[in-house]
């Protein structure tokens, strides 16, 4: 199997690209493509001593930056890098694709390029957050600012196979993202929506508030791709808040600083329960192929982490039993 890179995703490209591709191949046996500016890469290449010959560069000399609309960058750009690294994976030369760039440019070159799966409305971007007893799955995130109840009642459907698959949870538990727990609460989408799940097949457990959800009582999560984004924003900015004010007190005197090195193991281990770098991609379900798309922040072992879900993603059959479980359950 072949993972193919975008080299030109992440705000600081190609470099984490690079370092988080090296640090993969010490993990994982499989190929991994750049693509990208071939003369931009071998120069970083060679800055960061990595012999220009460690992996195969496929040349893309456009790229669709994140500060453009992604839909007329990607049509002005035909030869971007996600449109050729996407189309590798159309052409089986790649078992997946991961980019940590624009969303929404990667969600239309892979519309284009690859399509949506037989019964799928609109892909969805998931993410998996970590909770007090596990993991659980959220969607969209991002991919669908506006939606209709019949999108998060395919979101819910994918998210439960999505969650069956990587987490490994039997009979996933679903809940509606919501201002409150009672089945009335919500805007009108969510009531529809509500109204949907109740009969849809899957294990749903009725509206979640976030505290449901970091507390480990659902595995799977549903919302619209703009509650969702702000959702996720919010969540890792509180994350930092918390992790940056302890760090403060922690090292304001001699006595906290003590105490701050005796408790160090619990600290890195919640440190590292929290920190997206740990997951680094999230793909976008629906689509008849495996997209993988990280934050434009991504330092090289969020690219790493990627690889490997990647890798994992590809290795469990995502994409097959993603389209038998949606021909099944739609």
């Amino acid at each position: 199997m072949t993972i193919i890179l975008d080299a030109m995703g992440s705000d600081n490209y190609p470099v984490p690209e690079i370092l988080g591709a090296i640090e993969a191949t010490k993990i994982i046996s499989e190929e991994i493509i750049l693509v990208g500016d071939k003369q931009l890469i071998e120069q970083k290449m060679k800055e960061v001593s990595v012999n220009i010959n460690t992996f195969s560069i496929v040349h893309a000399p456009e790229i669709v930056e994140m500060w453009e609309k992604p839909v007329e960058s990607a049509k002005k750009k035909p030869n971007n890098s996600m449109a050729v690294g996407i189309r590798l994976v159309k052409e089986e030369k790649g078992s997946s694709f991961v980019t940590a760039g624009n969303t929404g440019g990667a969600m239309f070159n892979g519309l284009r390029v690859l399509g949506r799966m037989k019964g799928v409305q609109r892909p969805a971007l998931s993410a998996i957050f970590p909770t007090r007893l596990g993991k659980c799955i959220v969607l969209d995130i991002g991919a669908n600012a506006d939606c209709r109840p019949e999108f998060l009642h395919q979101f819910a459907i994918m998210g439960s196979i999505y969650s069956e698959i990587i987490n490994n949870v039997d009979n996933p538990r679903v809940g509606l993202i919501s201002n409150g727990e009672e089945a009335g609460k919500g805007n009108q989408l969510t009531k529809n929506t509500y109204k949907l799940l109740e009969n849809s097949g899957v294990n749903f457990i009725g509206n979640i508030e976030p505290k449901e959800l970091f507390a480990g009582e659902v595995d799977v999560a549903v919302t619209d791709g703009f509650t969702g984004n702000v959702f996720v924003k919010g969540s890792e900015a509180i994350a930092k808040f918390i992790i940056d004010a302890l760090k403060e007190s922690l090292m304001a005197s001699f006595r906290s600083k003590l105490g701050a090195l005796l408790a160090k193991p619990a600290f890195n281990s919640i440190k590292s329960l929290i920190d997206p770098s740990g997951i680094g991609a999230a793909p976008l379900l629906g689509l008849d192929g495996l997209i993988l798309v990280g934050h434009g922040r991504s330092d090289s072992r969020a690219i790493t982490s990627s690889l490997l879900l990647a890798h994992n993603a590809t290795n469990s059959n995502l994409i097959a039993k993603m389209r038998e479980g949606i021909s099944t359950k739609l």
